[in-house]
C-alpha cells in the first residue's frame, strides 16, 4: 500500500500532461459504467504506481503509471480468452496483436496496452463487458 495517494499534480509530473488526460478519460470511463473499489499500490519493479479496480476480491483492471508512460492491464481467465478469441474480428489490429503477444500465466493471459491517446478506448470497454457487466447505469 501507498503512504500517500498521488494527485493530479504529482501525476501529471510523472506521465505529462497528455497521458494524463488519457489516464483521466480511462478512469472516467471505467467508473461510468463500473461502481468498484479503488486502490492504489506501489507499481513494482516495472512501474510506480498500480491503480486497481477490484469489487469482491475480483480485480477488473488495473492501470499503472511511471515517467512519462502509463499502462491499462486486463487479466482474461480461460472462459474469458474463449469470448475474446470468439470476437476478435470486432477489436482493432493492434488490439489483437497486443493479446496475441500477451504472457500467459496460470491465473490467465495478462494483457497489457500503453495507450498513448483514447483511440483503442472501445476496445477496452469491450474487454471489460467480458470480465463482468457493467454494474452501474
Amino acid at each position: 500500500m501507498l503512504n500517500s495517494i498521488p494527485g493530479k499534480e504529482e501525476m501529471t509530473a510523472l506521465i505529462g500532461n497528455r497521458l494524463y488526460e488519457v489516464w483521466d478519460g480511462l478512469c472516467a470511463l471505467i467508473e461510468e459504467s463500473y461502481d468498484m473499489e479503488r486502490l492504489w499500490n506501489k507499481g513494482g519493479k516495472a512501474w510506480t504506481y498500480e491503480y486497481k479496480y477490484r469489487r469482491g476480491g475480483k480485480t477488473l483492471c488495473a492501470l499503472y503509471a511511471r515517467e512519462n508512460r502509463m499502462g491499462f492491464m486486463v487479466i482474461l481467465g480461460r472462459d474469458e480468452r474463449l469470448k475474446f478469441e470468439a470476437a476478435r474480428e470486432n477489436y482493432t489490429k493492434e488490439t489483437q496483436e497486443i493479446y496475441e503477444k500477451a504472457q500467459t500465466y496460470h491465473d490467465g493471459k495478462w494483457v497489457m496496452f500503453e495507450p498513448t491517446d483514447t483511440s483503442l478506448f472501445e476496445d477496452f470497454s469491450k474487454l471489460l463487458r467480458i470480465k463482468k457487466k457493467p454494474n452501474r447505469k
